[in-house]
């Protein structure tokens, strides 16, 4: 009987070991999900799906026998397309992790959804800090940036500046509410006062009515709390209008290297801008922007460079946890310290990924030496100023 004991023990051992190995994931399946025509298609787009690619081939070499697949799909940034593709990939496609998002009420639709049904999601090109916030989910993540980030950098810094009246143009939907919520209460806390604001549909073409009402506030500052092609046509409106010919100033509260190119330095100079990532910040962010470009024909922005951090921790934390379990792979990603192309930092228990923000003036064309020169940086935000904590979050269902 003592000599069974030991060959019993490697039995169980075997057995143990192969179950083990049974359950170690052999695929998984990742969806890049955002506007892909649309008013958003530059902001993140089919760029953001070649960021997706590109850290699925870097990663390659670390995942050994398993196969990654990515699958993408345009939501038109319409809530009710997002969650039935979403829905569609979940339940039918056997897709494991969602990422990118790009619009608010998006993100946050699909956010319910992946929580309801055990899955991973990683927003990057949704704004909202309800997110992590009220709307928090134990498999939900936020990675680039957030209303409140862009509320600390740019709205803080142009009080700073002397800019202590604002009103405000905001895109009609969850971003820009509480864009110009955040915003608010930081040019408020810095000494400022908001003389109003007034709302725009989303990818609206006609801003005049709008620009009127801005310019009669006579505010120092037109806070543009919009993104993509609202933005750029805000502003080049803005410019036909004569409002800061006339002494008022813009603010681009979500302004990215996307738009900046779209607009050209001559429209765009002077602007101040938050990001959490320049091209040209580092050797490092420099070395991802060629292998980007070299791909793509153009350098990426946060969201571009947020993406491809996104599918590379996911990988990373698949491998490290041996499961696509989405509470398992969650645990794994907040325990797990950031450090990658996009940024270095550390993932909050109710998904906020916290990271440095940087505040950016664009150059004037005689500055700029290079194509895709465009930002001179300001100053740099640390990650614990620029982001809530989780007790300020109002997240309660992180854990």
């Amino acid at each position: 009987m003592p000599r069974k004991a030991p060959l019993l023990l490697l039995a169980a051992t075997a057995l143990l070991s192969t179950a083990a190995f049974a359950q170690a994931p052999t695929s998984v399946k990742i969806g890049v999900l955002n506007d892909q025509s649309g008013v958003y298609a530059d902001f993140g787009g089919k760029w953001s799906l070649e960021a997706a690619r590109l850290a699925v081939e870097e990663m390659k070499p670390q995942l050994g026998d398993m196969k990654v697949e990515i699958v993408s799909a345009d939501h038109q940034n319409k809530p009710d397309i997002a969650s039935t593709i979403a829905r569609q990939w979940f339940d039918v496609d056997g897709v494991d992790m969602i990422t990118e998002l790009t619009t608010s009420s998006v993100a946050l639709a699909v956010q319910d959804i992946a929580r309801d049904k055990k899955k991973i999601n990683m927003v990057v090109g949704a704004a909202t800090a309800r997110l992590t916030g009220d709307a928090c989910s134990p498999t939900g993540f936020h990675w680039a940036f957030d209303t409140r980030a862009l509320a600390v950098g740019t709205g803080a810094e142009v009080v700073k500046d002397g800019g202590d009246t604002w009103f405000f143009l905001t895109a009609d939907y969850a971003f820009g509410h509480q864009l110009e919520k955040d915003t608010t209460e930081i040019v408020v806390q810095s000494g400022g006062k908001v003389l109003g604001s007034v709302r725009h549909p989303l990818n609206t073409a006609d801003f005049s009515s709008f620009l009127l009402q801005a310019q009669a506030s006579r505010a120092k500052i037109v806070g543009l709390a919009n993104a993509g092609l609202d933005t750029n046509n805000a502003i080049k409106q803005a410019a036909e209008f004569g409002l800061v010919q006339s002494g008022q100033r813009l603010a681009g509260m979500l302004v990215t290297l996307a738009e900046v190119h779209g607009l050209g330095l001559k429209a765009a100079q002077g602007l101040v801008l938050t990001e959490g990532f320049y091209w040209d910040r580092d050797d490092r962010s420099r070395a991802f922007a060629k292998r980007f470009f070299d791909r793509t024909g153009r350098m990426p922005n946060m969201i571009h460079a947020g993406t491809y951090s996104t599918v590379m921790t996911y990988l990373k934390a698949v491998k490290a946890a041996g499961s696509k379990d989405a509470e398992t792979v969650a645990k794994t990603i907040r325990d797990t310290p950031v450090d990658d192309d996009f940024a270095k930092g550390k993932v909050l228990a109710n998904g906020r990924f916290v990271h440095d923000m940087y505040l950016f003036q664009v150059k004037a064309p005689a500055e700029s030496k290079a194509p895709w020169d465009y930002y001179k940086l300001l100053r740099t935000i640390p990650g614990d100023k620029a982001f809530f904590t989780v007790e300020e979050s109002g997240c309660k269902r992180a854990s």
